[in-house]
């Protein structure tokens, strides 16, 4: 193959693969459900309706006053997330088979680079949290998870 037909087909590809990235990202932000009740163009609104589970295990209602104090203000309450500001836990995003327990922790301890969501990097936590009090919080969005048919 001659030097311009390889550029042609290296071109073709890059602007292929900039059409796929682009057409993946509005499927995958238009998959986040509006929470009943609410406008999608406030700031800060549920971006997800979360079924809250009648009983939470003790682990996981330590769980929710970690999360209430801690995660709350970026993630919203029950996990549901807030328009414009941090991605609802509650999704099938954060099922345990591609976002595990491992990584929770380490974007609470290390933050994470944006990658499923337009909100941006999140950073690390920056209050300490002790491994018990991590473990407590994920149950309690693993607890909140199930309750939404997310396994």
């Amino acid at each position: 193959m001659n030097k311009r037909l390889i550029g042609v087909v290296a071109v073709v590809i890059i602007a292929g693969a900039g059409w796929y990235w682009t057409k993946s990202q509005t499927a995958r932000n238009e998959s986040v459900a509006t929470a009943p009740g609410t406008d999608a163009n406030e700031t800060g609104a549920p971006l997800v309706d979360v079924v809250v589970p009648a009983q939470f295990s003790a682990q996981a209602q330590q769980g929710e006053v970690y999360y209430s104090a801690v995660c709350a203000s970026c993630h919203g309450k029950n996990a549901a997330g807030q328009d414009g500001i941090a991605p609802p836990l509650v999704h099938k995003i954060y099922e345990p088979s591609h976002h595990g327990d491992g990584a929770f922790v380490m974007a609470a301890r290390n933050g994470v680079r944006a990658h499923h969501w337009p909100f941006g990097n999140m950073p690390p936590v920056t209050q300490p949290l002790t491994d018990a009090e991590l473990a407590a919080i994920i149950a309690y969005a693993r607890e909140l998870q199930r309750a939404n048919g997310i396994n």
